[in-house]
């Protein structure tokens, strides 16, 4: 009987031990890995960019006044001389009923004095005064049809309505927006360049403008470099011409900018920045993988950066798998899974 129970707490501390033994193992590390292959690229840096319309024209009236009706919406297309919206009148049509009053009169005393000066019985100077109340009066009629006729709003150009500022029975300012049109018959597409890339772009670099939200690829134009940089990027605004003559590309889409390399990328390995890391020695590593899923410290030779991928020209292999993210939780020997 006392075997017996020897036996069980035998057993038990056996159990006991091996459960401690197991609880102590380590669990393997998480990374995201990727396999090295060679390839030459030759195509420069792919970069994001926004849709810019072409031009856009803010449309204002020239006085002050209470808007009656703005016949336009935002989105819609509209042309040339197309009304935009109108002002009250009523002022302005008073002012003509008696600028017209005034030429009336006018015309009136020119032609009755008109006979008393060719039977040389009025003086020149008299002459000299009704002309000139008929030229005043003329003028004075002339400014009061422009009013009335400011009083309508049309558009100076065909385009689309951006925004749509004022609304009818609020006060217009002079100069103040009523809508921008906005000119889409073609557009740009604006991406940032940094200082350090921007040498390569040049007024007539291929380019290659992808659209998810349309679902096209395009083919880029004539480039526009800026001159002065973003004091905290560094980075300099660079716009590249693009047709739109179906107007599906509008003002603030993303689009993908890949822009042609004058000459081949060089041949190397093409890993992520992010995983070059710089020993103490200052010699710089990455984080290979072994076929036993432990993680070892490389170094490896590095050349130029592309985008944001760093050329390797020694150091690693095809085939190779290199730890991307969740390098930071790893020393020599580190047991990972992927």
């Amino acid at each position: 009987m006392n075997k017996l129970i020897l036996g069980l707490l035998g057993a038990m501390t056996l159990c006991s031990c091996s459960e401690k033994k197991a609880s102590g193992v380590k669990a393997p590390t998480r990374v995201e890995t990727a396999v090295v292959s060679t390839s030459t690229n030759k195509n420069g840096p792919t970069y994001v960019g926004i849709v810019e319309e072409r031009e856009a024209t803010a449309v204002s009236f020239t006085s002050m006044g209470v808007v009656k009706r703005v016949t336009v919406s935002e989105g819609q297309a509209v042309t040339r001389g197309q009304l935009i919206a109108e002002m009250d009148d009523t002022q302005a049509r008073n002012l003509l009923s008696g600028a017209e009053a005034q030429m009336a009169q006018a015309n009136d005393a020119l032609a009755r004095y008109q006979m008393l000066h060719d039977n040389g019985s009025l003086p020149e100077v008299q002459w000299v005064e009704i002309q000139s109340k008929v030229a005043q009066a003329k003028s004075q009629l002339e400014v009061a049809k422009k009013n009335l006729s400011d009083c309508r709003l049309t558009a100076p150009v065909s385009g689309i309505v951006g925004t749509k500022a004022v609304r009818a029975g609020e006060t217009a300012l002079p100069s103040q927006a009523v809508v921008t049109i906005l000119d889409i018959s073609s557009v740009k597409v604006k991406v940032s360049v940094p200082e350090t890339e921007i040498s390569a772009i040049q007024a007539h670099t291929p380019s290659t403008i992808k659209v998810d939200a349309t679902g096209t690829t395009l083919t880029g134009g004539l480039i526009e470099k800026g001159v002065q940089a973003d004091p905290l990027t560094h980075t300099y605004d660079v716009r590249i011409s693009v047709a739109n003559t179906e107007r599906k590309l509008l003002p603030g889409m993303v689009a993908d900018v890949l822009f042609a390399a004058e000459e081949s990328q060089p041949t190397g390995h093409r890993v992520p920045v992010a995983a070059v890391q710089r020993n103490t020695d200052g010699r710089l590593f990455v984080w290979t993988i072994g076929q036993d899923s432990t993680a070892h410290r490389t170094i490896v030779t590095a050349g130029e950066t592309v985008g944001n991928d760093i050329v390797i020209s020694d150091g690693i292999r095809d085939g190779q798998r290199i730890v991307t993210e969740g390098y930071q939780k790893l020393s020599e020997g580190t047991k990972v899974t992927f």
